[in-house]
């Protein structure tokens, strides 16, 4: 990777804890899209950047093994605490040198990482390891969350969340530019295979406490920035969202459930047979 992110041992756990996992419904998107340039059964997949392994285990049951990689020792340790599918297996390395032998790799996916690695690098990587017609698969989702609650107003509702991405703002790495999704956007304009497919926008609703929502945005890089540099302040901000939030929502404990509706895009890309 080109940025080392997310390798403390308490960011390992909250990541694990809090992040949210790509839905059925788009990792779906991602297994139609291999069966339609490629016939299974598929040997292996490989998950870059895999983080805690919450993405990397939803491959399993599609895969003879599925190896998530990932450059922190930390992340790669509470992804082995909470391993149980037996064809599943985590390395250390950098995304730009994987540990895979040449046209090896059925699927290689990235999720919510590839705006990290050295694009232009990853990109010859993950087509040297890529069997002919097999696919990369590169997820993320926008900040631009929207949450839902029954007898809510959504406007008292989102607008201190909207308060709070902005207070993130000054603290966002400048690796990302202004929108991440132009980063990826551009990748897919340069992967030179003429089968690939671009998704803008796809929404995923999930229900869950407002307190793992709040934990999910303290877990981006951006606050965990803020944190360090500024701990009392960054508290302090986290604790006005939260009662900002509890009041619209007319709550008194912040385990009520609050519906985060998340943004994805993404980009799928099949390797073509003659190269």
């Amino acid at each position: 990777m080109a940025y080392r992110l997310f390798e403390g041992k308490e960011h390992a756990s909250s990541y694990w804890k809090y992040r949210i996992s790509p839905s059925d419904h788009l990792i779906q998107q991602v297994l139609d899209f291999l069966e339609k340039h490629k016939r299974g059964p598929y040997e292996l997949a490989v998950d870059v950047g895999c983080g805690s392994g919450q993405g990397t285990v939803l491959l399993a049951k599609h895969f003879a093994s599925v190896v998530g990689t990932d450059i922190s020792p930390a992340q790669l340790e509470v992804a082995l605490q909470h391993s149980q599918e037996p064809n599943v297996t985590y390395r250390e390395c950098v995304a730009e040198d994987l540990p895979f032998a040449d046209s090896s790799v059925d699927l290689v996916t990235a999720m919510s990482a590839f705006h990290w690695f050295d694009r232009p690098r990853f990109l010859k990587e993950a087509h040297r390891v890529l069997k002919p017609r097999g696919c990369m698969a590169f997820l993320n989702y926008t900040i631009d969350m929207e949450l839902s609650h029954p007898d809510c107003c959504s406007q008292a509702l989102n607008d201190p969340c909207k308060e709070f991405y902005e207070a993130l703002e000054p603290y966002r790495s400048p690796h990302l530019g202004a929108n991440s999704i132009e980063l990826y956007r551009e990748s897919y304009n340069s992967i030179p295979y003429p089968d690939k497919e671009w998704q803008e926008c796809l929404w995923v609703k999930k229900p869950m406490p407002l307190s793992s929502y709040m934990g999910f945005v303290e877990s981006f890089s951006s606050y965990q920035r803020f944190l360090r540099e500024d701990p009392q302040k960054a508290a302090k901000l986290s604790q006005d969202t939260r009662q900002k939030l509890m009041s619209a929502m007319k709550v008194t404990s912040e385990d009520a459930e609050v519906v985060v509706a998340v943004k994805y895009f993404y980009l799928l890309a099949c390797k073509p047979e003659d190269v």
